[in-house]
């Protein structure tokens, strides 16, 4: 079970803040050989969803209210540290983050824009695909919406 937390850009301590972009970097940029910038001036604007599991950060999202990302409420950056997918943590924290948009936001309809890998996962979360599959960052992507 993940010790979850959600927390603004500037409750964030240092430590967190390292943690979470080298969680990100670890998964986005090493695991998925994927050069982008990842540091894209949305972090400040968004709430910070954080699974700890053994004093160590092992899960994060980051959560925005609607027009501060996409129109609709959304989520972004779900990392899993690779040797912690085995435990559940996805849907964790994705669930953690869900309900973290609807304390937060008012929200109930959610945006993603998903890697088409994950697209089952995504479903048994509520999500539905919505348009057609494109590339980000040389990626396949697809958007998802929950209502």
């Amino acid at each position: 079970m993940l010790d979850i937390s959600i927390k603004k850009f500037n409750e964030l301590s240092l430590n967190e803040l390292y943690e979470l972009l080298k969680l990100r970097s670890e998964i986005f940029v090493v695991e998925q050989n994927c050069v982008y910038q990842d540091l894209d001036n949305k972090d400040k604007k968004a709430l910070h969803v954080i699974g700890v599991a053994n004093d160590t950060m092992v899960a994060y999202t980051r959560i925005f209210g609607p027009g501060d990302y996409f129109s609709e409420a959304s989520i972004g950056r779900v990392a899993v540290s690779e040797q912690y997918r085995r435990f559940g943590y996805g849907k964790e924290i994705m669930v953690s983050s869900i309900q973290g948009i609807k304390d937060n936001f008012k929200e109930e309809r959610i945006k993603l824009s998903a890697q088409t890998y994950l697209i089952k996962f995504y479903t048994s979360l509520g999500f539905k695909t919505v348009g057609e599959e494109y590339l980000e960052d040389g990626i396949p992507h697809i958007q998802m919406l929950r209502n």
